[in-house]
């Protein structure tokens, strides 16, 4: 169902996938992420049409990153996408082998979604850019500013006027962070970022209802827990995998969790301290990072 975030800032919670976003101008309207779902993105188009009327165009589609929750619907907008440059280069990799895990993954226990996937392709990004952009629609001012942090291509899109930010999953509502293709600094840095725009703005996370400051705040002090904790077992002698065995647990506890998800979250968590854990013996060690490659996580881990 709908939501209405403010006047011409529509959403959509109860797709598979991400939030979905809608941001409707006299002009037309700015799509924000895509359910995950062939079956799910067509209904989505097709809410909005009903919403907005035949008369308004649909204008661009933005992904906030490259994460499958995010982009699978792309192919059925029929309108130019814009992200990152990086989320560009990792989406133009779902090729036959990406689609045939997708389908896979979904064979066993929901053969009617993998049959969906049978015909599916990525539409990649036509527009990216580095840094920032602009796209100004009547009464729609959206910025789009790189952040990094969840990925290397997490963007956020905000609404200076409507005081409505968009974060991707750099912000989730009472969730664990997904952070096997993370850095965990910048994700502080662009949380900070978020709070100086002011305790008015309205935040529509990448997953959860729509929040507000404290929510950044909770994500902030998970991760410096994580990087203290993960700093001290370095330190200590411990291994990589020692410190995910020695950890998981603790950082479990942090957020509720659904029985049925408790496996796949903790194994979301142990890739989350491993990856904190090359960062802190990168900065130990002096050694300079690659770029996380792209773990094909989504919103649901899968």
């Amino acid at each position: 169902m709908i939501e209405e975030v403010v006047p011409g800032v529509l959403i959509e919670r109860e797709f598979e996938g991400a939030n979905a976003g809608a941001i409707v101008s006299e002009e037309g309207v700015v799509f924000v992420d895509t359910p995950r779902i062939p079956s799910q993105a067509k209904a989505w188009l097709k809410e909005v049409r009903e919403n907005v009327g035949e008369d308004i165009p649909f204008l661009y589609l933005i992904n906030t990153d490259h994460h499958k929750g995010h982009c699978l619907g792309n192919k059925y907008f029929g309108i130019p996408i814009i992200a990152h440059e990086i989320a560009w280069k990792h989406m133009r990799g779902y090729k036959d082998n990406f689609k045939q895990r997708l389908i896979n993954s979904y064979k066993k226990k929901r053969p009617e979604v993998a049959k969906e996937f049978e015909d599916w392709e990525i539409k990649t990004p036509e527009i990216t850019f580095k840094h920032k952009m602009s796209i100004v629609k009547g009464d729609k001012v959206i910025r789009l500013i790189h952040v990094g942090g969840h990925t290397p291509a997490t963007i956020l899109v905000y609404l200076p006027k409507q005081k409505v930010l968009f974060t991707g999953d750099c912000v989730l509502a009472e969730q664990h962070p997904f952070m096997a293709q993370a850095n965990s600094k910048a994700w502080l840095d662009a949380l900070t970022a978020i709070r100086r725009l002011g305790d008015e703005v309205k935040i529509v996370p990448g997953h959860g209802p729509v929040t507000n400051r404290k929510a950044t705040e909770e994500i902030s002090e998970y991760i410096r827990a994580l990087r203290s904790k993960v700093r001290q077992c370095y330190r200590s002698g411990l291994t990589k995998q020692e410190t995910a065995v020695a950890l998981a647990k603790e950082f479990i506890a942090w957020f509720p969790i659904p029985p049925e998800r408790r496996s796949k979250i903790e194994s979301q968590v142990k890739q989350g301290i491993r990856r904190v854990y090359r960062e802190i013996e990168t900065y130990e060690t002096g050694k300079k990072e690659k770029e996380p490659e792209n773990q094909e996580i989504d919103d649901q881990g899968e």
